[in-house]
């Protein structure tokens, strides 16, 4: 088994936003050449702040990390490096405490991790409450709280926070978001130590 961390572990979920319309775009060899791309930037990314990959599927990661900042970091890193590239990708991170058994991670987190990436839109990236309590907050900006389970109410998809690329269209549907239990908060643009494709994603009425 890979060396993968234990004890207190941040978790960190990738998707591509659009992949099917971008294989339209892009043609299969076009989009071959960018998703290769793509998984060299953010798997550099991971290396470099000493993140596992736990697994890939399709277009996705699922990597952990033995330190929240880390996490932050390479999520920052990752997203700047494709910023010039045609994927957006959503991210989402989430730290806690879950079981490391003989397969890998088993526990509650490991979803929630997933929840929160699956709450973002490409060029953003959500934290969960007990990151930023590692982290710190400076630079993140507090989205309240997030409705336990379903979608996100149609005011979190407002013109107000989707201003992540001025070349992607707005989802049409709302993703899931994470529980009601984690405050969820996102990199500023403001921020100087975060990409300026992090923009608010508000899953709060």
């Amino acid at each position: 088994m890979r060396d993968l961390p234990s004890g207190t572990v941040t978790f960190l979920f990738t998707d591509i936003e659009g992949s099917t319309r971008l294989l339209h775009d892009l043609g299969a060899e076009g989009y071959e050449q960018a998703l290769a791309e793509h998984r060299r930037l953010l798997r550099a990314a991971f290396v470099t702040h000493k993140g596992v990959e736990v697994d890939t599927q399709g277009d996705a990661f699922f990597v952990a990390f033995p330190t929240a900042p880390g996490a932050l970091e390479a999520a920052a890193e990752g997203t700047q490096g494709l910023a010039a590239g045609p994927i957006r990708v959503r991210m989402g991170i989430h730290t806690g405490t879950p079981l490391l058994g003989e397969e890998g991670y088993v526990g509650v987190d490991v979803q929630r991790a997933a929840r929160i990436a699956a709450c973002g839109h490409g060029g953003q990236v959500l934290v969960s409450a007990s990151t930023a309590a590692l982290t710190g907050t400076d630079g993140l900006r507090d989205l309240g709280r997030a409705p336990a389970q379903g979608p996100c109410p149609p005011s979190s998809a407002s013109t107000s926070w989707a201003r992540a690329s001025s070349r992607r269209s707005r989802a049409s549907t709302a993703p899931t978001c994470p529980s009601r239990r984690h405050r969820s908060w996102v990199g500023s643009t403001s921020s100087p130590r975060y990409s300026p494709y992090w923009r608010a994603r508000a899953c709060s009425p």
